[in-house]
C-alpha cells in the first residue's frame, strides 16, 4: 500500500500546491488579502504564518486544497457589496475580493487551472529539452488478417502520416492516437509509393491490459510498427521547439479529454475508465515503479486535468466561479444570493454523484464489485 499511498501523496501535494498557488499569486497582485493557503482539508497537521499573516499549512486530508481570503464569507459572491461595505473600514475593503474589478476576480480565479497548465508545460518543456523527444516515423510492418486495419486498407510498409488529423510525428504517436480517439471510425493518412492515401478504419474495441497491467477497453485495429529504415530517430530539442511541442501536448490532452466527456454526456462512451483517487493512486504507485521520469510524466497529465477539470461549468469549481462572472458581465449585477446558492446546491449534487460514481468503478478495477 505505501508504495501507491506515498507517491499519491506526493503527486497530490505538488498539483494542488502549484493550482492554489496560481490563486495565491493573482490574489496578492491585485492586493487581495490572504489569510489561509491550505494543502489538503480538515485537522491541521503542520503549519507556519509568514510576514503578511497568512496561514500556510497542511492537513491530514490530501485530496485537494484551498486559499482563503480576507472576510471570506462567500467569496466569490458580490450580492452583499453594502453590507460588507458597513462592516469594513476603507482600508480593509481595499484586501477584499468582493469589491475588487471583474477582470481582476476572474484572473484571481483562472489563476488556479492555468498554473496546472503551465506545470505541465513546464515538465514536457524540460523532458524535450534534457531527455529528449522521439521523432521516428512509423511504418506498418504486419496487417493482421481480416483485422479492421485489413478491411479498411491499410497495408504493408504504408508510412502513416496523421490520425484523425493529428500529425504522426513518432511511432509513438499511433498507439497515443488510436486509444484516445472517440469516432466510430478513425482516419489514417498513410504514404504509399510517394502517394497519400485517406483510409477510414473501424477498430475493434476489447478487454485487455494496459502497460502497466491494468484492465482497459482497448481500441485495436490489427497492426504492427516498426521504425522507418530501422532507424530510432530521439533528439533533443532546443528552446522553441521543446516549448511548442510542449504547448501542443497540453492542448492534445485537453481536447481529447473534453471529446471523451463530450461521448459521455451523449451516451456512447466508455464510462468504466472514469476513474478517482483510488485508481489515480494506483496507476500513480504502478508508474513511480518504473521510474522517476515516468512518474513525472503522469504528474503533468494529472496536472492538466486537475486544471480542465475546474474550468467546468459546476459550481463550486473555479469553472462556476466564472460562469457566475459571465453572467455578471452580461446583466450588469451579479446574481441574487437566492439564486447562487440554488446553483451551489446543483453543483454539490454533481460533484458527489461524480465521485460516488468514480469511487464505484475504482472499487469495481479492484474486484471489490464484479
Amino acid at each position: 500500500m505505501l508504495t501507491y499511498i506515498i507517491p499519491f501523496i506526493v503527486l497530490i501535494l505538488v498539483v494542488v500546491f502549484v493550482h492554489e498557488y496560481g490563486h495565491y499569486y493573482f490574489a496578492k497582485r491585485y492586493g487581495v488579502g490572504v489569510t489561509d493557503f491550505s494543502i489538503g482539508f480538515g485537522q491541521e497537521i503542520i503549519g507556519w504564518n509568514d510576514k503578511s499573516g497568512t496561514r500556510w499549512k497542511i492537513c491530514w486530508i490530501p485530496l485537494g486544497g484551498y486559499v482563503k481570503f480576507f472576510g471570506d464569507r462567500n467569496v466569490f459572491s458580490q450580492a452583499d457589496q453594502e453590507k460588507i461595505l458597513e462592516k469594513y473600514n476603507k482600508e480593509d475593503q481595499e484586501k477584499l475580493f468582493v469589491l475588487k474589478p471583474l477582470y481582476q476576480r476572474v484572473l484571481i480565479v483562472f489563476g488556479g487551472p492555468l498554473a496546472n497548465f503551465l506545470l505541465a508545460i513546464v515538465i514536457f518543456f524540460s523532458i524535450y529539452t534534457f531527455i529528449g523527444k522521439d521523432f521516428t516515423p512509423a511504418v506498418i510492418n504486419e496487417v493482421q488478417n481480416d483485422s479492421p486495419a485489413m478491411i479498411g486498407g491499410l497495408k504493408q510498409n504504408d508510412i502513416i502520416l496523421e490520425i484523425d488529423g493529428n500529425k504522426v510525428n513518432s511511432i509513438l504517436d499511433v498507439s497515443k492516437y488510436i486509444t484516445t480517439s472517440t469516432s466510430e471510425f478513425i482516419d489514417f493518412k498513410v504514404e504509399r509509393f510517394d502517394q497519400e492515401y485517406l483510409l477510414k478504419v473501424k477498430p475493434n474495441i476489447i478487454l485487455s491490459d494496459d502497460n502497466l497491467g491494468n484492465k482497459v477497453n482497448k481500441r485495436i485495429v490489427g497492426i504492427k510498427l516498426g521504425a522507418y529504415n530501422n532507424e530510432i530517430n530521439h533528439v533533443k530539442l532546443g528552446p522553441t521547439q521543446a516549448l511548442i511541442h510542449s504547448v501542443k501536448e497540453v492542448y492534445f490532452v485537453s481536447i481529447s479529454s473534453l471529446k471523451y466527456i463530450g461521448t459521455m454526456i451523449k451516451g456512447t462512451g466508455d464510462s468504466s475508465q472514469l476513474g478517482g483517487p483510488i485508481r489515480i493512486a494506483k496507476i500513480t504507485g504502478q508508474v513511480a515503479e518504473i521510474g522517476l521520469l515516468p512518474f513525472i510524466s503522469i504528474m503533468a497529465y494529472i496536472s492538466i486535468s486537475l486544471g480542465l477539470i475546474n474550468l467546468f461549468p459546476i459550481p463550486l469549481l473555479d469553472g462556476g466561479h466564472l460562469m457566475f462572472y459571465a453572467f455578471e458581465k452580461i446583466l450588469g449585477r451579479p446574481l441574487s444570493q437566492k439564486t447562487q446558492e440554488g446553483f451551489f446546491r446543483i453543483g454539490m449534487f454533481l460533484l458527489l454523484s461524480l465521485m460516488f460514481f468514480t469511487t464505484f468503478n475504482d472499487l469495481k478495477d479492484l474486484g471489490i464489485f464484479n
